[in-house]
């Protein structure tokens, strides 16, 4: 790992790196973990050895990335699922049902999968409960036992997956639906998305009415522009509900003839049926590059056409490896293989050929590039389906005839017909925003990048801090092959750069090309307007996507850092869709934040939590009271009572108790106060709490404090829990070709404004922090 970033090798110790129960490394290398999963992927073969070292080549100099979950399992007899997300069972609409759908949920979630569900089997609220003599709670009463049910696992130390939940657009319940997380804390462990239908948009275009029914009883008639400007607003001032294009996943998916899918994965890259799972990798298109930065500059597509082989047969045989939460999901992902081959450097990519992220150019080549992806995948799953049969469930007419298999080249589509096909779907552009990281700091996915170049501050074993530059994969070629002086070309554009026609066009490209979904983010500018935000998720409709994700930074989906960026003169850089580009002027506008310089009034009466520490070294446990208030729409910790009926622990709780709610009391961003507390270690050592190490009581006070935050949705879930060797900073000053703005958030692991939103997922540009959502 000499030859990387340093913060490369920090992601690689910190999750992918094979360690024993207390922590000491079993490797000493990267090239030690891609042994391992070397070998234990080639453990399907006839010929053991020879797929072990072409596998290994595969995964040497991060040509070919593995999910995560993979890296970090294969190999190390954990019991553990390789897979990354399932969509759970349909829920019948009875209550025994449901319940064992919740069970079936938290044991999948117990062991890291991240799980959609489909709510709009569930009748409305107010429809009558035959036999019982009552009226249902509707979907969303249930949505909030599956919340609870998701945060009793996180605080008792598991490693929690995202949630996904989905409920169609006729559904009588859908406007709850999509102001549900308006209520502050609730719904907080999911995501929500509309299963919107190529009727309710027809309609919408039309200005037509909609119904809203459940098996066949009607519940209302509205105008379908209404209902649309409902989730649009929704999604504008709160960054949710997203929008799935179900229709179009249904008519398009290969499996057509033996399947209805209903839900997503959390980051929306997989639609998939009951029980489905999602086998994800990625390669790695930096590598494929031959003489970046110069006229010849071309895709090697010998190199790419053997990367993408190998790796189709290496995810291939995840599917026979890896453990399963649930019997029905291993009987489904043998059944159809299906797995999900991406892309990830994109954009670094575009730029070693000299092309600019979002341009007509860009379009075109990322088509031929996603061309020749495809065809190769197909071809080698063909070719294994000779040697080793084509998944159980392969019927030859209907599949042939399916719409995607339809734009298939002529010849792959006879050696389908002749050899059969191994896997039902193949491809998938994921979230790669850790392995994009581990991979030498390339840009995520089809994602642009998002800053060229920022400063951490890493803090070293005698206490002071080092000042650490990172920067992009593709700067750092350049400047080794041109010089540190050499002017940068204008196709080093950032995320902040483009507009969000571009970045549509750039999912709408790649979308053409992939079988199954992809996850991508479109970067909103903060004042963009109302219509024109409407807008983008018509052209996502228009052009073939199969879902839309956006981002606008504001006080709830985020704050602004100090240094904003200048506005324009050239109108052409902010016209979104075409459109004159205004600040808005509408009700659904977010305000900016307000700091606070004075302590904040106290209710009459609070909400709050009580909670209890049993810390091993304590005769008595400690309990720890948080009360909370609502301020601008959003609940917050207002003051913290901690007592034990140990006297030893009088003094310094009375203190801690009062400092901390003086904190809590002056508003702002209080989310420090668990760090410094997780970060204070007891030189007489440390407890085991849970089967993890906390340094020191302050710390498992800390992490009571943190959970609390989480559960009333003021921090983010954390998708891994420990204490952090080092704290990072990323520095507002600007990079070398604009400044890192606007869409910097706090991370909740390490504390620093570098926390990005990327293919639906917030990764931290300072630590590595990665949770989608």
């Amino acid at each position: 790992m000499s030859s990387v970033a340093p913060i490369s090798q920090q992601i690689w110790d910190m999750k992918y790196r094979h360690k024993s129960a207390d922590a000491s490394a079993k490797e000493k290398s990267i090239e030690d973990t891609w042994s391992r999963v070397a070998k234990a992927l080639a453990e399907p073969e006839k010929n053991k050895a020879k797929w072990e070292k072409r596998f290994y080549d595969l995964l040497k100099d991060y040509k070919f990335l593995p999910a995560g979950r993979i890296l970090s399992g294969a190999g190390t007899k954990r019991k553990v699922t390789l897979f990354n997300c399932f969509v759970m069972g349909n829920i019948p609409d009875d209550m025994s049902s449901i319940f064992d759908n919740l069970k079936e949920a938290a044991l999948t979630m117990q062991q890291g999968g991240g799980i959609g569900y489909n709510f709009s089997t569930l009748r409305p609220k107010g429809a009558p409960v035959h036999g019982m003599g009552s009226d249902a709670s509707g979907p969303l009463s249930f949505m909030d036992v599956w919340d609870s049910m998701c945060r009793t696992i996180m605080s008792a130390g598991s490693r929690r997956g995202a949630m996904m939940a989905t409920m169609r657009c006729d559904h009588p319940d859908i406007l709850d639906f999509i102001k549900a997380k308006q209520d502050p804390g609730r719904l907080r462990m999911f995501n929500l998305s509309v299963l919107v239908t190529d009727a309710f948009m027809n309609a919408v275009k039309q200005d037509e009415a909609w119904e809203l029914s459940f098996e066949g009883t009607h519940y209302r008639t509205l105008q379908a522009r209404e209902l649309w400007d409902e989730i649009m607003r929704a999604t504008y001032a709160f960054a949710e509900p997203g929008v799935i294009f179900i229709d179009r996943i249904n008519n398009r998916n290969n499996l057509h003839y033996c399947e209805t899918i209903t839900s997503t994965n959390p980051c929306g890259e997989q639609p998939l049926p009951p029980y489905g799972a999602c086998l994800l990798g990625s390669v790695n298109l930096t590598k494929m590059i031959n003489d970046p930065f110069e006229k010849t500059a071309e895709i090697d597509v010998t190199q790419l056409d053997q990367v993408v082989r190998d790796a189709i047969r290496l995810m291939d045989n995840v599917v026979d490896v890896s453990g399963y939460p649930l019997s029905e999901q291993a009987h489904e992902a043998k059944a159809k293989r299906r797995i999900g081959l991406g892309i990830t450097g994109l954009a670094d990519a575009l730029i070693m050929c000299g092309i600019k992220y979002g341009s007509d150019e860009a379009v075109k080549q990322t088509r031929d590039w996603m061309s020749q992806i495809r065809r190769s995948a197909y071809l080698a799953s063909a070719d294994i389906a000779a040697e080793k049969g084509s998944f159980p469930l392969y019927e030859e007419e209907p599949y042939l005839n399916g719409q995607t298999i339809q734009e298939l080249d002529k010849d792959v589509r006879s050696a389908i017909k002749k050899n059969g096909i191994r896997n039902a779907l193949v491809t998938s552009v994921a979230p790669t925003g850790t392995i994009s990281l581990l991979a030498d700091n390339i840009s995520s996915g089809l994602e642009p990048v998002f800053s060229f170049s920022y400063t951490r501050n890493v803090l070293m074993p005698d206490g002071s801090r080092k000042a650490e530059e990172v920067t992009d994969y593709a700067l750092r070629l350049y400047r080794r092959l041109k010089g540190n002086d050499a002017p940068l070309p204008d196709y080093f554009v950032d995320a902040q750069t483009l507009t969000p026609p571009e970045h549509v066009r750039m999912q709408a490209a790649v979308q053409e090309y992939i079988d199954s979904s992809i996850s991508k983010t479109i970067n909103c500018p903060e004042d963009i307007s109302f219509e024109n935000f409407k807008n983008i998720y018509m052209q996502a409709y228009d052009t073939g996507c199969k879902g839309c994700t956006t981002y606008r930074p504001n006080d709830v989906t985020g704050a602004v850092l100090e240094v904003k960026p200048e506005k324009s003169n050239d109108p052409q850089e902010s016209l979104p869709l075409n459109e004159p580009f205004s600040k808005p002027e509408d009700s659904f506008e977010a305000g900016g934040i307000v700091y606070m310089t004075k302590p904040l009034d106290r209710p009459g009466t609070l909400p709050g939590q009580t909670y209890k520490l049993r810390w091993p070294e304590s005769n008595h446990a400690i309990y720890i009271t948080l009360n909370d208030i609502i301020q601008d729409g959003r609940r917050r910790p207002f003051e913290i009572f901690i007592n034990s009926k140990n006297v030893e622990h009088f003094a310094w709780t009375v203190a801690l108790t009062r400092m901390i709610s003086a904190v809590f009391r002056r508003g702002g961003d209080v989310s420090f106060v668990v760090e410094e507390l997780k970060a204070v270690f007891d030189p007489r050592g440390g407890a085991w709490v849970k089967g993890k190490y906390v340094p020191s009581l302050l710390a498992a006070i800390g992490g009571m404090i943190e959970t609390h935050m989480i559960q009333i949705g003021f921090l983010p879930t954390p998708e891994i829990t420990g204490d952090d060797v080092e704290e990072v900073s990323v520095a507002a000053s600007s990079n070398e070709r604009g400044p890192l703005h606007s869409l910097l958030r706090q991370c909740p692991q390490c504390g620093e404004a570098g926390l990005i939103k990327s293919e639906g997922c917030d990764t931290c540009t300072s630590c590595g922090y990665s949770k989608c959502s």
